[in-house]
């Protein structure tokens, strides 16, 4: 089956969706919220966490310092292609509707790794604020399907 590739211009919701150029998205503003894409050189600590078929992830829960740099591994050990995004609920929601939306929809955000089947990916974040960081998987019915888990960033 071939794949989609939509014109940027009809996209331009979606991406601003996607992409966090909305009122309570997951843009720049909200990142900072949370924290930021960490430098690979200060990284203090690494976490792997597996993406299942079963639509978990394991750990589900995660435990951070605040202003602690950590590299995550995601390791896809399915056979469907997952992804590891940080947000919080809402941006999660609204970034889950839209891939359901345009499910051939190419991404690559700062605060997201995307794995296939087999594969590992990468992603480095500084946690610059305490409290509670959600990620999921926003592959069309993963979120729904429960693919989700928490950061508890310790202050």
């Amino acid at each position: 089956m071939m794949k989609r590739t939509l014109s940027l211009i009809a996209l331009t919701p979606a991406l601003a969706l996607a992409g966090g150029m909305h009122e309570g998205g997951h843009g720049h503003e909200e990142a900072a919220a949370y924290g930021e894409p960490g430098d690979p050189a200060r990284v203090t600590r690494t976490v792997i966490v597996e993406a299942a078929d079963s639509m978990r992830y394991q750990p589900e829960v995660i435990a951070v310092k605040r202003g602690e740099t950590v590299k995550f591994i995601l390791k896809n050990t399915g056979k469907l292609s997952h992804e590891f995004v940080l947000g919080d609920e809402s941006s999660l929601k609204e970034h889950a509707e839209a891939m359901r939306k345009y499910p051939d929809m190419e991404h690559a955000d700062p605060n997201m790794a995307k794995v296939g089947p087999g594969k590992t990916g990468t992603l480095v974040w500084k946690f610059s604020q305490g409290g509670n960081v959600q990620f999921a998987c926003l592959e069309p019915g993963h979120y729904e399907a429960g693919m989700k888990g928490s950061i508890r960033v310790n202050r």
